[in-house]
């Protein structure tokens, strides 16, 4: 949202963090939403990282959840960090143990700085190949500046498809 707001006119950037109150994000990728508890890794499962959701994809694709600025992708491409309207922080993390790939099935579609839309593709991967050399095909998506949010609304446990279902509101201090 502060980019559109810059682009035309709006408030300033810095200004536009402090106006909103909610954001709702969609999902990532087609294929069954699941909560943090049940990812098979405690970094994830214990939210050490943060609290969000995780989702068991069903195609190798990740789209962006909401509007955001690409903060940064890691070198071995299974994850993305964005920041959203409000200043939330975003980790998208393609699997389980995927850093072992190096890379590895996967093909990442954004820049850091790049500015994204809700439901453009993030990066594409081989989910067959993930499935085959990953500990899990699982995909946390986590805010991980939780200091900023007084609530977070999840919808666990329904199928939902990339781009399109919402699978996370999130409430801001």
């Amino acid at each position: 949202m502060g980019f559109l707001n810059k682009l035309f006119g709006g408030k300033k950037e810095s200004g536009s963090k402090q106006n909103v109150s909610e954001v709702v994000f969609v999902s990532p990728m087609t294929g069954d939403v699941v909560g943090l508890t049940d990812v098979p890794d405690p970094v994830f499962s214990q939210k050490m990282m943060g609290d969000g959701i995780a989702i068991n994809p069903s195609e190798g694709k990740v789209v962006a959840p909401a509007d955001a600025k690409v903060l940064n992708v890691f070198p071995t491409k299974h994850a993305i960090g964005l920041e959203a309207a409000g200043g939330l922080e975003i980790l998208l993390h393609v699997g389980l143990d995927t850093v072992n790939m190096k890379g590895e099935g996967f093909d990442v579609h954004v820049s850091e700085g790049d500015h994204v839309k809700k439901g453009d593709v993030l990066l594409t991967y081989s989910l067959e190949l993930v499935r085959e050399k990953a500990a899990s095909i699982i995909t946390p998506m986590i805010i991980s500046n939780g200091e900023i949010v007084e609530h977070m609304d999840k919808h666990e446990n329904v199928p939902a498809v990339a781009g399109e279902t919402p699978v996370l509101t999130v409430k801001l201090k």
